[in-house]
Formats: structure tokens, C-alpha cells, sequence
């Protein structure tokens, strides 16, 4: 930890996971403009089940995991649910509505904006609880980053 508690290291990873997931979801398909996803028809597909729809449903929830327990880790505030729900909304929306600005050739989808923030929400709390957890039983406040 350097200065008023910050890790570099955690800085970098919170960095790079940005950087994952601006590449994942920014990244031109070939095509110019956008699409819309309608949500009614993205349900009844990710509800048939096939395997290109699990991979995807997956992958939607795992995309922003890695930033949420990050940010997490790296800002104490969002260990609350109250801060932490916005954060990952806005996140999340943020992804779709850079899609939709940008002539990338994606497919713009309320329904992969909710499958994201579901899963970040996830992380974000399971990292929280994990903190929280092992505050209580040290009797000392969380570290934040292993080099603490």
C-alpha cells in the first residue's frame, strides 16, 4: 500500500480489467451503426437454451466480475449496496450506450446491460461479504490489496 491506503497493483489490475472489457464490447464487428436488441426476442432466445445462447448468457453475466470485485477492493464505498447498485447500473449502461454512439456494427441490448450489471452485482457483494467477514473475525478493517 502506498499513501492514504492505495495499491498501485490494484490500481493497474482495475485499469486493465477496464481496458478487457472496452476491447470485448467496443471493438468494431465490421459493420457501421448499431442494431437494437429486442429484449422480448433476446429472452425467448437465451430461453431456448441452445449453446451459442449459454455461452453468451455467461459471458454478459462474467463481463464486468472482474471490475466489480475490483472496485470493490479499490473504493470502500461501494461496499454498500446503496452505492454499489448504481455504480454497476451505470456500468453497465454505459457499455450500451457507447455501442449505440459509436459506429461499431454492435448490437445495442437492455437485456446484455442487465446481465452484466447482475453480474457484477454478484461479485461486488460476494467481494463486500468476503471483507466484511474478514473484518469481523480478525477484529482489525479489511486489507485491501494481499500487499497490505
Amino acid at each position: 500500500m502506498t499513501g492514504r491506503g492505495r495499491s498501485p497493483a490494484l490500481d493497474v489490475a482495475l485499469v486493465g480489467s477496464l481496458l478487457l472489457v472496452g476491447l470485448l464490447t467496443l471493438s468494431p464487428t465490421g459493420a457501421g451503426g448499431w442494431a437494437w436488441g429486442d429484449p422480448a426476442t433476446e429472452l425467448r432466445w437465451y430461453a431456448a437454451g441452445s449453446a451459442t445462447a449459454a455461452v453468451q448468457l455467461v459471458g454478459n453475466l462474467l463481463l464486468l466480475t472482474p471490475t466489480a470485485a475490483l472496485a470493490v477492493l479499490r473504493w470502500p464505498v461501494l461496499r454498500r449496496l446503496l452505492a454499489l447498485v448504481p455504480a454497476v447500473a451505470a456500468a453497465a449502461a454505459s457499455i450500451e450506450v457507447l455501442q449505440l454512439l459509436l459506429p461499431l456494427g454492435r448490437v445495442v441490448s437492455p437485456v446484455d446491460a442487465m446481465l452484466n450489471a447482475a453480474g457484477a452485482l454478484v461479485a461486488g457483494c460476494l467481494v463486500a461479504g468476503a471483507l466484511a467477514l474478514h473484518s469481523a473475525g480478525s477484529g482489525r478493517p479489511p486489507r485491501v490489496w494481499a500487499g497490505a
